[in-house]
């Protein structure tokens, strides 16, 4: 199974992504036939800092558990009932 088969079924979901130039905590919004679309997250202050489209051949990792995930998504969740 190819790595963007896999990520298909977590769109939607926070993750770190490791590409090829380099890394970050944000969520997968959409995995097409070549390219993913990323919207980082900015770790200091829990916001949305930009959206990146990375070519799939480029992805070395793709983490979606963890504690670091975990607090990210407990922060947003936070958010969410304010």
């Amino acid at each position: 199974m190819r790595l963007l088969e896999k990520l298909k079924e977590y769109e939607n979901q926070f993750m770190f992504i490791r590409w090829a130039t380099g890394g970050e905590y944000g969520k997968l919004l959409y995995v097409g036939k070549d390219f993913i679309e990323f919207e980082i997250v900015d770790l200091d202050n829990m916001e949305f800092s930009e959206t990146m489209f990375i070519q799939g051949n480029l992805i070395l990792e793709a983490s979606i558990g963890g504690c670091d995930i975990a607090r990210i998504i407990a922060e947003f969740s936070s958010k969410i009932s304010e």
